[in-house]
């Protein structure tokens, strides 16, 4: 009896170290919780380029990875791009911004 407690102990520890294993983050994959997090610093950085008069118009792509935004699409000028950046790096929990935008001619 005591060594099918010991079976099931070790079992049970084993299935719940893998299971928080297969949650935790790499350097090229997210934990769960970083991408919720993520995920609502990129629907933060839309909504504030949405609202913003300068930009609200224009094509700009916006992902988030580990608390960095990156920044793609085309804009109409150098001082929109510049304003993009400004807006993603006033959102709370954005480490840094790859601003890989391009202004249209």
């Amino acid at each position: 009896m005591k060594a099918k407690n010991f079976v099931n102990c070790f079992i049970l520890g084993f299935f719940l170290l893998t299971f928080g294993a297969g949650c935790a983050g790499t350097h090229h994959k997210e934990s769960t919780g970083e991408f919720v997090d993520d995920s609502v610093i990129t629907t933060k950085v839309k909504a504030q380029i949405f609202d913003d008069p300068m930009l609200k118009v224009l094509q700009i792509t916006v992902e988030t990875f580990k608390g960095k935004v990156q920044l793609s699409g085309f804009v109409n000028s150098v001082a929109a791009s510049a304003r993009a950046v400004e807006v993603a790096r006033s959102v709370k929990g954005v480490q840094s911004v790859k601003n890989s935008l391009i202004v249209k001619n």
